[in-house]
């Protein structure tokens, strides 16, 4: 099987063309996370797939087959949505056969089918529950379970945690980390929080107004971003991102390097130490065991991350260091990552 391929794929709503070229390539059997956030085309892109919603041109080819014009119901594929769309009047494992039975799946074939789906995806123990009985996190399981018994060519889901409470997300993301592993299908997951792409994905793509920003693992996607957007979006708090010829990049690079250039510093790479560039701090923001420092290095607020027990204090002036090496260049006019 050939996975997923998108080519050059648009989609309209009216006169707004929401997605606008998206070349996206999804091995047989990864979990590709596509982030991005509101407006930038994710949901738009799961539809398209899925059938939901038309393309403008383009293809589509799933496991080998040409998809673009065939209806959702002939493609062979499984959404997961955010809203978990249980039926509320059915039992777990009716909600679970539901979509076997509609496709002609006689009932004991279906209940056996629904019943190795809610095994594999931790929703055994209460089958014959009802959705109102069931927490948001059980809810999210059994609509994994529907959409694994349809044993489909790719998955499809749509934000499936961002109903979920904090505790709760993160426990639910690990089981479908585990669950993808025990599966092994392809997997089409969107999200717009980059915590649970970096640690979700085999690889992420970047989406930004209808555009495909970057492909690439995690580690790529964090280490090299390759465009200012990028950059941007991805770390909280976000990148530092300084003009050339501000204070700190001009004694952190060497003279003309970053001609033409924006400074990307990530706060990890911000360090306060003896000996460094002058600064006044504005602020302190303390997140648990991490203090975020904010620098009023001239014009600029730098972000420095260190630890809650060495944080200076509002007022106080510090002194700080970049590492060469843990410098981004981006080009001013296209946002494009440049190579040093």
């Amino acid at each position: 099987m050939s996975g997923l391929v998108l080519t050059g794929v648009r989609a309209a709503y009216g006169e707004q063309e929401v997605l606008r070229g998206i070349d996206l390539t999804v091995p047989a059997g990864e979990l590709l996370v596509v982030l991005g956030p509101s407006g930038s085309g994710k949901s738009t892109l799961l539809r398209v797939v899925a059938g939901l919603e038309p393309v403008t041109a383009g293809s589509i080819h799933l496991a080998g087959r040409d998809v673009t014009r065939l209806r959702p119901g002939r493609r062979n594929v499984s959404m997961v949505f955010q809203s978990y769309a249980l039926f509320p009047h059915l039992s777990v494992r009716d909600n679970i056969m539901f979509g076997l039975r509609a496709r002609g799946a006689r009932a004991a074939a279906a209940r056996r089918q629904a019943e190795r789906a809610a095994a594999t995806a931790g929703c055994a123990g209460y089958l014959d529950r009802r959705p109102a009985e069931l927490s948001g996190g059980e809810r999210q399981r059994v609509a994994l379970a529907r959409a694994l018994a349809r044993e489909p060519s790719a998955y499809l889901l749509d934000e499936p945690l961002s109903n979920l409470d904090a505790e709760l997300r993160v426990q639910t993301r690990d089981e479908l980390k585990a669950l993808h592993a025990r599966v092994g299908q392809t997997m089409l997951h969107v999200t717009h929080d980059q915590t649970e792409a970096l640690l979700l994905g085999d690889r992420v793509a970047v989406l930004r107004a209808g555009l495909v920003e970057q492909v690439g693992t995690p580690a790529d996607i964090w280490s090299t971003p390759a465009t200012l957007a990028v950059a941007r979006f991805v770390g909280s708090p976000a990148m530092n991102v300084l003009a050339e010829t501000s204070p700190l990049a001009v004694a952190t690079l060497p003279a003309g390097a970053a001609e033409g250039c924006q400074v990307g510093i990530r706060p990890d790479a911000v360090q306060l130490v003896p000996r460094g560039v002058d600064g006044l701090v504005s602020r302190v923001d303390v997140a648990g065991a991490d203090a975020y420092v904010h620098v009023l290095i001239g014009a600029d607020d730098v972000v420095a991350r260190t630890t809650t027990q060495q944080r200076p204090a509002p007022g106080e002036r510090v002194r700080v260091r970049v590492d060469l090496g843990e410098v981004h260049l981006f080009d001013a006019g296209t946002g494009a990552r440049v190579s040093r």
